[in-house]
């Protein structure tokens, strides 16, 4: 199989794709084409149909597989697939692991490594809390470990949500022990549960789309309730540490501008703060470098507001 992280620009190939998306749409002339984005495990890419109703162009939908025969181009410079031929397959004839994005590490260890850490936590209420999320409910357990931790940005992959959850509270366990004015059983608790609401905001693979919720709310509030939720249900759990523990949840994204409904007012939002932007943005940086073709000045990227440069550069 060519995988699209492999593609270059004049790459004829023949091969079955997930289709995530499709949509008609009309060019200045009245002439109608397809829209499409085409997923395998490594990436997308942007495609176009530009004779839908020709010869050799099945009728495909979105999240169908289909096997492709095109031409890899250059727009705008970014890759684009322009679609000769389409067919939709039948199941058996493709590898579902093949089209989804999966996390490189393993998620049982991770699992096993954020149980640890659960485990590490002394005080009987936050203890609780955790083991009802994350050893009592099946459901959530499930969408927990194979959701993405975003739509595209970063960990927007199989997986994704609980490596992310792992690597924050990983680099909070170690504010811990080089900052003893924190209160670790909170700042690991509130690492732990900090992205919970995604498992609602976002649906599974292969759409990883918005929901509903997630469009109207937003993963900082549904965990917000999701963990007041739980509360409730936790006898003489402690009201200041309910109210520390939500607004270390709804102060995680720091300022207003990017999302927080709060602005951190405690020193382990803060901490959470930190860890949470870290973790987001190393894994971005990690991401954009995985896909350079070659190492040296990546170009500027928006969201770095910055010329990228790759330091694996042989010397």
């Amino acid at each position: 199989m060519k995988f699209i992280s492999d593609l270059k620009q004049g790459d004829r190939i023949s091969d079955i794709y997930l289709c995530k998306y499709k949509q008609s749409a009309t060019t200045k002339n009245g002439k109608t084409y397809d829209n499409v984005i085409l997923q395998d495990r490594t990436g997308s890419i942007d495609a176009k149909v530009w004779e839908p109703n020709s010869e050799g162009i099945d009728e495909f939908d979105s999240l169908d597989y289909v096997d492709i025969f095109g031409e890899v181009t250059s727009f705008n410079g970014a890759l684009q697939l322009n679609i000769k031929r389409a067919r939709v397959c039948r199941e058996g004839e493709y590898d579902p692991s093949l089209y989804l994005p999966v996390s490189s590490k393993n998620n049982d260890e991770m699992y096993k490594d954020l149980l640890a850490l659960i485990g590490t936590v002394q005080n009987q209420y936050l203890k609780q809390l955790l083991e009802e999320f994350f050893l009592q409910d099946e459901a959530f357990i499930k969408a927990f470990r194979q959701s993405s931790a975003a739509k595209s940005v970063h960990h927007g992959f199989v997986g994704g949500l609980l490596e992310h959850t792992l690597g924050v509270t990983r680099m909070c366990d170690y504010f811990c022990s080089a900052y003893p004015v924190l209160n670790r059983d909170l700042l690991i608790t509130a690492a732990i549960c900090h992205d919970i609401g995604k498992t609602k905001e976002l649906s599974l693979f292969p759409t990883n789309d918005y929901t509903d919720d997630g469009q109207f709310l937003g993963h900082i509030v549904m965990g917000t309730q999701m963990i007041a939720e739980k509360i409730h249900g936790i006898d003489s759990f402690p009201v200041l540490l309910s109210q520390e523990l939500q607004h270390c949840i709804l102060a995680h994204h720091g300022e207003f501008e990017y999302g927080s409904p709060k602005k951190p007012a405690l020193v382990e939002a803060v901490a959470l703060n930190l860890a949470d932007n870290a973790d987001a943005r190393i894994e971005t940086f990690t991401e954009i470098l995985n896909r350079a073709s070659e190492p040296g000045w990546q170009g500027y990227n928006r969201l770095f507001e910055s010329n990228l440069f790759d330091t694996r550069v042989e010397n």
